[in-house]
C-alpha cells in the first residue's frame, strides 16, 4: 500500500509520523505477537519432549529477531526509503516462510500442523502483494517445503518416513497452490481497483476544473468568480479591509474576430489572459466574465491602487507584439474600476465597474475609468 507522504526519519521510540505509518506499525506489531505465540507453543512442545531445546532456541531467536527488526524499521520510518512497499510485506512473508519451514524440520510428530501456518502467511499478503509476487511466493514456499521434506526423508527416515513426507508434500502443494492462486487473484482485483480509483480521481479533477475554469483561457469562470468574491466579501466584513473589482474589455474584439477569424480571436484571448495573469499578486484573481470581458478581484486594495494595477497590465500589453496573430495588430482594452464598500453588495460594485468601463469606451477606449476620473 503506497504511502501518501514520506515522513522524516524518527527514532524507533518516537513513533510513526502519519496515520498510514501507524497502521503499518500496528500490523508489524501484530506479526510480532503472532510469532511470540508461535514461540510459546514451540516451547510447550519442548516441555512435552517433541522438540529439541537447542534447535527451538535457535529458531525462536531467528524469527523473533527478524520480526522485531521489521517492527523497528517500520516504527522508525526507514521503511519508506527502502522500496515501493512501505509495509515490507514480501520480506516479512519470506521471513515467515523460512520460520515455518524451520519449524517443520524440528517439530517431529506434530509437524503436519505446522503447514497450516504457511497458509496464514500467504493470506497475510493477500491484500498487499502484486499478482506476480503472490505467485512467486507460493512457488518459493512449496519448493522450500519440498526440499525440507526430501532432505529429512533422506537423512532421518525413522522420524520422517518418506511415505508420510510424500503425503504431507501433496497436501502442501494442493493447499499452497490454491491459496496462492486466490491471493494472486485478489492482488489482480486490487490492482484493477487502484487503476479505477486513479481514473475516477482524474475524472473528478477534470470535472472540478471544468466547473471552475474557463476552457479557453484557463482563468476562473464566471460561476467560480462569484464564489471567490463571496468568500472575499465575507472576509472583508470581518477585517474591514478595502476590496476593489475591475472589468476589462478588449477593444474592437468583434473586428478582430471578423478580420482574423475565431482562431485569431481565441489566440488574442489566451495571450491577453496569460499576460494579465502574470501581472497580478498571488491574492488577486482574474476570471473570464463573458466573451472578451474579464473581471479582476483585488483584495485589500483601494480603487486608486486597483487602477494602478490595471495600468501596469496596460503597459505590459502595449509592449506585446501581436505579429504572431497578424502583422501590425495592436491589442488594447478598456477598464472600469470600483471599490466594494463596507455595506455595498458585490453586484452593485460590479455594476459600477461596468458603468465605468462603458464610460472608458465612450471616452476613446484604451483607458481606465475610476469613479468620475480617467486614468489614461
Amino acid at each position: 500500500m503506497a504511502s501518501l507522504c514520506v515522513p522524516r526519519f524518527r527514532s524507533v521510540w518516537l513513533g510513526p509520523a502519519t496515520g498510514a505509518q501507524q497502521l503499518r506499525a500496528s500490523q508489524s506489531l501484530l506479526a510480532v505477537l503472532v510469532y511470540a505465540l508461535f514461540a510459546a507453543v514451540q516451547h510447550a512442545e519442548v516441555v512435552a519432549g517433541l522438540v529439541d531445546l537447542k534447535a527451538s532456541l535457535w529458531l525462536t531467536g531467528f524469527f523473533m529477531a527478524g520480526s522485531l527488526g521489521f517492527y523497528a524499521v517500520i516504527r522508525s520510518g526507514l521503511n519508506v526509503r527502502l522500496g515501493s512497499d512501505p509495509s515490507l510485506t514480501l520480506p516479512q512473508m519470506v521471513l515467515g516462510v523460512l520460520a515455518t519451514v524451520g519449524s517443520y524440520l524440528i517439530t517431529g510428530p506434530a509437524r503436519g500442523a505446522v503447514m497450516s501456518l504457511m497458509v496464514l502467511i500467504l493470506v497475510f499478503g493477500m491484500f498487499a502483494l502484486r499478482p506476480r509476487q503472490a505467485r512467486w511466493l507460493s512457488v518459493f514456499a512449496c519448493a522450500l517445503l519440498a526440499l525440507a521434506m526430501v532432505w529429512k526423508a533422506a537423512t532421518d527416515p525413522l522420524h520422517h518416513p518418506p511415505t508420510v513426507e510424500a503425503v504431507h508434500l501433496l497436501f502442501a502443494i494442493i493447499i499452497l497452490a490454491a491459496v496462492g492462486t486466490l491471493t494472486a487473484r485478489m492482488a489482480a482485483i486490487r490492482s484493477r481497483m487502484r487503476a479505477q480509483k486513479a481514473d475516477l480521481q482524474h475524472a473528478l479533477e477534470q470535472i472540478r476544473l471544468l466547473a471552475t475554469r474557463d476552457e479557453l483561457t484557463g482563468l476562473s469562470n464566471r460561476r467560480h468568480m462569484n464564489e471567490l468574491m463571496a468568500i472575499e466579501k465575507a472576509r472583508q466584513r470581518r477585517t474591514g479591509q478595502p476590496m476593489s473589482v475591475a472589468l476589462l474589455d478588449i477593444d474592437f474584439f468583434k473586428r478582430i474576430n471578423d478580420t482574423y477569424g475565431h482562431s485569431g480571436g481565441d489566440l488574442v484571448l489566451k495571450t491577453f489572459s496569460q499576460l494579465t495573469r502574470d501581472s497580478l499578486r498571488s491574492t488577486d484573481v482574474m476570471g473570464r466574465w463573458g466573451g472578451e470581458e474579464f473581471l479582476l478581484m483585488l483584495p485589500d486594495t483601494t480603487a486608486a491602487d486597483a487602477a494602478q494595477c490595471v495600468e501596469r497590465m496596460r503597459s505590459q500589453l502595449a509592449r506585446l507584439s501581436a505579429d504572431a496573430i497578424a502583422p501590425g495588430l495592436r491589442v488594447t482594452f478598456s477598464a472600469g474600476v470600483a471599490e466594494v464598500g463596507g455595506v455595498e453588495e458585490l453586484e452593485t460594485a460590479i455594476e459600477h465597474a461596468d458603468q465605468a468601463m462603458y464610460r472608458a469606451k465612450v471616452q476613446g477606449r484604451n483607458c481606465t475609468v475610476v469613479a468620475d476620473s480617467v486614468v489614461a
